[in-house]
């Protein structure tokens, strides 16, 4: 499992992803079903150094375009109002790559969360078929300190592709894994995350929709 990393995306990581999407459902050993609902299935395999699951998600968002999908999810500031989790989010440059800063409201008494990754997008062409591809992984800026009362989430990696399902809707495979720290049980961590990933593409789905009017 990739850790904390800082620097730029290789072609190779973008096609990689891009050609999960193509496999669509076809995952290797040690990843089993954990979930499939609303059109999208959720994979899980156990990460044996932290007791944590990374997870696979491949599935169709009906009525949410491929290139509206990957702008909602891009745009930050729009995200501050359909993600209610958000305390606080932004971007800045760093080193020639874009850095975001995400805080994540936890239930009391836990405490939030925060995330210091670089984030990068391309559409890549594969047989006339626009692909959007869009990786995040931890990193470490100086500038953005730990804060008091906030744990610093230092292992955190999400790809996403996206292209058309031939209708009106999306392809959608995600690649995820956090290790949120603290002192919340791995068992729990894993719970949360089965039913949290799915809820959250359809709420992004839904957001497309809100998107679309408001563009």
């Amino acid at each position: 499992m990739e850790g904390a990393a800082g620097g730029s995306f290789s072609d190779g990581q973008f096609w990689e992803v891009c050609m999960e999407l193509q496999r669509f459902q076809l995952v290797g050993a040690n990843w089993e079903l954990m979930v499939e609902a609303q059109g999208i299935c959720v994979y899980r395999r156990l990460d044996e150094q932290t007791g944590l699951c990374e997870y696979k998600v491949y599935g169709v968002l009906d009525n949410c375009l491929p290139n509206v999908l990957a702008d909602v999810y891009m745009d930050l500031d729009y995200r501050k109002q359909w993600d209610e989790y958000i305390e606080e989010l932004y971007q800045l440059e760093h080193n020639g790559d874009t850095v975001v800063y995400w805080q994540v409201k936890y239930p009391f008494p836990m405490s939030n969360r925060d995330y210091v990754y670089i984030r990068q997008r391309r559409d890549l062409d594969l047989n006339g078929s626009k692909i959007h591809v869009i990786l995040a992984q931890s990193t470490f800026v100086p500038q953005i300190a730990e804060r008091s009362g906030v744990v610093r989430v230092n292992q955190y990696k999400q790809s996403l592709a996206i292209e058309s399902d031939g209708k009106k809707g999306s392809k959608v495979f995600m690649y995820y894994f956090d290790n949120p720290g603290g002192l919340i049980p791995s068992w729990l961590i894993n719970w949360v995350a089965k039913g949290s990933v799915p809820v959250f593409l359809n709420n992004m789905a839904n957001a497309c929709q809100m998107y679309k009017r408001r563009t």
